[in-house]
């Protein structure tokens, strides 16, 4: 019961369905009329539903990592102009220091207001927020496209839109507007944020027509049974784990100022009944260049990182985060103090998700996953003769290998994306020749990229292309290519990354994990490998017969099938060799137990 208000249990999961639905649509909205192949194809971007308190009615997460990166904002704008929100506001936003996640990503917030009951004489009431964040493809800066490795403080890295009013009482700010843009370099940046806007007025339209539907009191009596019926959820999946205290670490490589130094991700996960406690404190100081995070970046990679390990069917609403405490003291490097640069922030949640499943894996061995492969990325920008235009494109294709294995699954193979959005679906290679002066020669799984185990890693991929124009910048940020993947129950590590650039004249440059390539010519051959993920259980319960399916579809090679797997298959036919293996086998156990 809620006030006079009757709560019909089910009408609340249709509730919350229909939440769902409206992100959804969203979604759709954005993918349909962004232009910045970022968006529109690699769709990194999230909508989501906000109550007029800033708390999470849904979301749609296209890109995990932007997942839990509207909440904080949106009660930030709430605050922040108390008094002076209305009907027909749309409000802009990426500055991380005022709880932005990464400077690229830029919101847009459009509150929703209800009329009053006719009879009442009552102003509108605030009853939601839609908003929408996306990558764009550049937001100023010294270097185009917004990643700069070089940065040391953020005003090298971003134009800062603290939250600001770009419509107000559905008029817009010209003034406002033509200010923001005259800081950015690319005109179709303007049209995306077209896009997001009318993606938030889908999701006002519809949430208007639920509340007209169901009733302002009715509205609100069941979205707080909702609240506190997926907190419960959570509580009881907190509670199905082993009370105690978990400490888990990974390192961070190379800041681009400090060759061979490393910093520490260090978590301290606590569960207690049915609250879980994530704490950074120990977590090493902020770097003095660009590999850092802000607390909105993190806390978002620590709650995907924990939601893989629990109910899927859970909804992604305020309550689901009621149970979940978390701790990032300003100044460390997931949680850098002003005036950092942080759009790095993003990339460390691989680091920041190894340490947490370190933490858990032996509390909750049949939840977690061995290692993915960390990121390696590449963005180019330049001239394109063929439209006498300039582009910046991420290699989205490239950037990502294989997740981890789990205890009775293997890992995914090509995430594509920052923790499994979308893998070779993420960029369509006609679109990508398309959009950038580039040619593909090459893109298919890599073989033996993978870490060997019963369950196996998923794979990663090779990538090949031409250089199609004079003057072109490549930026490339990671660190996939110092450590790769681990295995967890005796499985195999992954591969590492590699990204080299062949010049005309025969010169061979491999780049560094952060790294400005100026001037690249034409005709330049580019290469990637990512790396695959780590394996689960020892390689030597893996089907004989699954390996020899493997090799024969390229995914494993005859000596991999061998030496790791302890496979035996003819060379010619591919006819498995049984004796031969059970001798190979037995052999490898014993050295096993031996060391």
């Amino acid at each position: 019961m809620s006030g006079e208000v009757r709560v019909d249990p089910v009408l609340v999961s249709i509730l919350g369905r229909g939440l769902k639905a409206i992100t959804d649509e969203m979604s759709i909205a954005m993918e349909k009329t962004t232009r910045s192949p970022i968006l529109c194809e690699a769709r990194d971007y999230v909508t989501g539903l906000y109550d007029g308190a800033g708390r999470m009615l849904e979301q749609t997460e296209n890109l995990p990592i932007l997942s839990f990166s509207l909440g904080p904002v949106c009660r930030h704008i709430v605050e922040r102009f108390r008094g002076d929100i209305h009907p027909g506001d749309v409000f802009f936003h990426n500055d991380v220091f005022s709880l932005g996640n990464q400077n690229n990503d830029v919101a847009v917030f459009k509150p929703i207001f209800a009329p009053a009951p006719a009879a009442s004489g009552a102003e509108p009431v605030l009853v939601g927020w839609a908003a929408c964040k996306g990558h764009q493809a550049d937001i100023g800066g010294a270097v185009r496209g917004g990643y700069n490795p070089d940065a040391t403080e953020v005003w090298q890295e971003a134009l800062r839109i603290p939250a600001v009013k770009i419509y107000d009482r559905g008029v817009l700010r010209r003034d406002v507007w033509d200010l923001i843009f005259a800081n950015i370099r690319l005109k179709s940046v303007q049209e995306d944020m077209k896009a997001e806007i009318g993606a938030c007025t889908v999701g006002e339209r519809r949430l208007l027509a639920l509340v007209d539907k169901l009733g302002l009191e009715r509205f609100e009596a069941h979205k707080l049974a909702l609240f506190e019926a997926t907190r419960r959820m959570m509580q009881a999946e907190v509670r199905s784990m082993p009370d105690g205290v978990y400490r888990g670490e990974s390192v961070v490589y190379y800041d681009g100022k400090h060759e061979g130094q490393s910093y520490v991700i260090r978590v301290e996960v606590t569960i207690d009944g049915e609250r879980i406690r994530f704490d950074y404190s120990k977590t090493d100081p902020q770097t003095r260049g660009f590999v850092n995070g802000t607390f909105t970046s993190s806390a978002s990679a620590t709650v995907l990182t924990f939601l893989q390990m629990v109910n899927p069917s859970i909804p992604h609403n305020e309550g689901m985060l009621g149970p979940i405490e978390i701790v990032i003291p300003e100044g460390t490097i997931l949680n850098a103090a002003y005036p950092a640069a942080t759009t790095y922030g993003n990339h460390l949640c691989p680091s920041n998700a190894d340490a947490i499943v370190r933490a858990l894996g032996p509390a909750l061995p049949e939840r977690v996953t061995a290692g993915w492969n960390h990121l390696l990325c590449s963005l180019t920008t330049g001239p394109d003769p063929r439209r006498g235009d300039s582009y910046v494109d991420i290699l989205f294709m490239g950037l990502k290998g294989g997740s981890g294995a789990t205890s009775d699954c293997d890992g995914y193979d090509h995430i594509g994306m920052i923790d499994a959005s979308g893998g070779v679906l993420d960029q369509d290679y006609e679109m990508f020749e398309q959009m950038t002066p580039h040619l593909i020669e090459k893109h298919e799984y890599l073989v033996d990229s993978a870490g060997a185990g019963q369950y196996r890693g998923g794979l990663g991929v090779e990538t090949r292309y031409r250089v199609g124009s004079d003057g072109t910048q490549l930026v490339v940020f990671g660190d996939g290519d110092v450590e790769p993947a681990f295995g967890l129950g005796g499985g195999g590590a992954g591969t590492l990354n590699k990204i080299e650039l062949t010049y005309p004249d025969g010169r061979v440059y491999r780049t560094k994990g952060l790294d400005i390539v100026r001037e690249v010519p034409a005709g330049t051959r580019y290469l990637q490998l990512a790396g695959g993920g780590g394996g689960y259980g020892s390689p030597l319960l893996r089907p004989a017969e699954l390996v020899q399916d493997e090799v024969r579809d390229g995914v494993v090679s005859l000596a991999a099938a061998r030496d790791e797997y302890g496979v035996a298959l003819d060379p010619d036919t591919l006819a498995l060799r049984a004796d031969e293996t059970a001798r190979l086998r037995a052999r490898a156990a014993a050295a096993r137990r031996g060391g």
